[in-house]
């Protein structure tokens, strides 16, 4: 039990009706968990309204309710606060409530379009691999040192991160990396947490079904860095043309890391093939699993900020060497038949076009390159007809498919994406609805050498379809088929 003032430390209040004197049990967002004695913050999301749960949260035994309109009937016995805003307020309070535990570690954000997943997650690899507690906080998967939790969100809500930060501390953890989602830096997620440093990878053509602007896109990924205290590091990519911008206003210390610009880690491509590629970075050389330039600029990324945490260069050189590839990104196998399989979380245009130029730029062209690939229901419509554009342009055949329809219908998503495909691109492509048969035709129509690209899903291990989960993973469905075709 706590005394909900101290709780509140920080919090912007309004107003108070009743005591903050009282003991409360926990902090609930959700009115279905709320137990006796709990407090239950109301939030207006973006599905539901948290202020219509109020009475239904006292019912079940609320004792303190934290909202930004007061409900017109008071509760006697319950104390009701008026915040600014119940997303920052929650975020606080949530730090108050398991006693700041980002302050006990040393906590590393990482945001941008692409590439958030892979820097973490290979950052997580390296620092355990040099010995230390480590902990994850990404789209895969999170990690509390050697013990594994699913992850739900990019960036989860701010009682989870902070109830994750608390297990770590219990465990000894040292260092913490945690992808920053454009979402949870708006929701406030991450506020009344200390980032011992910030990472930026890139930005680019996302998520503009829920900002309004790309505009305000880059400012919520700019709002992180400008939150960053004295005392942390902001390394930013210099090759984009957002690297500065994110550094503009920080008082962190600055670092950048570039191929094409001068920075403080740099970096040039000496070879790019299947096998990895080998790097020299700062003037080392450095061969490494990973493939294509956009893992040359992750790779940057992972040895700049293994460097500012004070790891040494030829010992990170060498960690680097040994680290394998993330689930979903950029995983391919070779199958008997020889023919090259690949899955990655490619879900933006951007990203699709790094991964297929990165292939072309390996490939011999002498052999086919079939994609697959689909865009998410409910999300940034803008982005379909361009996706479709550049798989069409970089493949030399395409089958449109369905990726997480949601509530969408997917040959309406279908429709919008084929909307991008040139005239002279149409005779490269073909449509078919169900994933699996996509993948299962694409099987079929490779040849010894020939590429295939599935592209979407990544990591994921499931297929969300009106309301529900169906188990689907790219990997081990398109495994299975080439498996098939060797017998």
């Amino acid at each position: 039990m706590m005394i909900l003032k101290d709780i509140l430390y920080k919090v912007t209040i309004n107003a108070v009706v009743g005591s903050t004197s009282i003991s409360v049990n926990k902090i609930e967002f959700d009115s279905r968990q709320i137990k006796k004695n709990d407090v239950f913050v109301a939030i207006s999301g973006t599905i539901t309204d948290g202020h219509k749960f109020i009475e239904k949260a006292i019912a079940d035994g609320a004792i303190a309710i934290v909202c930004e309109t007061l409900p017109k009937s008071l509760e006697e016995g319950v104390t009701y606060i008026e915040v600014a805003n119940s997303n920052q307020a929650l975020a606080y309070m949530a730090a108050n409530y398991y006693q700041h535990p980002s302050e006990n570690l040393k906590l590393i954000g990482v945001t941008g379009t692409n590439g958030k997943t892979t820097v973490t997650s290979l950052l997580y690899q390296l620092f355990k691999k040099a010995g230390y507690k480590v902990g994850l906080l990404s789209t895969v998967k999170v990690m509390v040192d050697d013990k594994t939790f699913r992850a739900t969100h990019t960036t989860p809500d701010s009682l989870t991160i902070n109830k994750y930060l608390k297990m770590m501390n219990d465990e000894g953890v040292e260092f913490c990396f945690m992808e920053v989602s454009s979402h949870g830096i708006h929701q406030s997620r991450t506020e009344g947490l200390k980032f011992a440093g910030g990472i930026f990878t890139n930005l680019s053509h996302d998520h503009l079904d829920y900002h309004d602007s790309f505009a305000e896109y880059r400012d919520v990924k700019k709002a992180f860095f400008d939150g960053l205290p004295k005392d942390a590091f902001a390394l930013s990519n210099m090759d984009d043309k957002n690297g500065l911008v994110m550094l503009q206003n920080t008082v962190a210390k600055k670092y950048t890391y570039a191929l094409k610009n001068y920075s403080d880690y740099r970096a040039q491509i000496l070879e790019n093939e299947f096998g990895g590629l080998l790097l020299k970075v700062n003037d080392n050389e450095l061969w490494t699993r990973l493939i294509g330039s956009f893992n040359a600029y992750n790779i940057l990324a992972i040895y700049g900020a293994a460097d500012l945490l004070g790891l040494e260069s030829e010992e990170v050189l060498r960690l680097i060497s040994e680290l394998e590839n993330v689930s979903g990104r950029f995983q391919y196998f070779i199958s008997e038949e020889k023919i090259t399989a690949i899955v990655d979380y490619a879900h933006t245009p951007d990203a699709l076009k790094n991964v297929l130029e990165t292939i072309n730029n390996i490939r011999t062209k002498n052999e086919e390159l079939i994609t697959i690939v689909g865009c998410g229901g409910d999300r940034d419509k803008t982005k379909r007809p361009k996706m479709a554009h550049i798989a069409s342009a970089l493949s030399t055949k395409v089958i449109f498919t369905s990726d997480n329809p949601r509530s969408e219908v997917p040959e309406t998503i279908i429709e919008d994406m084929e909307k991008g495909v040139e005239p002279q691109n149409f005779k490269k492509t073909l449509s078919i609805t169900d994933r699996k048969q996509a993948i299962k035709t694409a099987c079929q129509m490779a040849e010894a050498k020939d590429i295939i690209l599935i592209a979407g899903k990544g990591h994921e291990t499931y297929q969300e379809i009106k309301g529900e989960r169906f188990d689907f993973d790219d990997y081990k469905i398109v495994r299975e088929f080439l498996k098939q075709l060797q017998k």
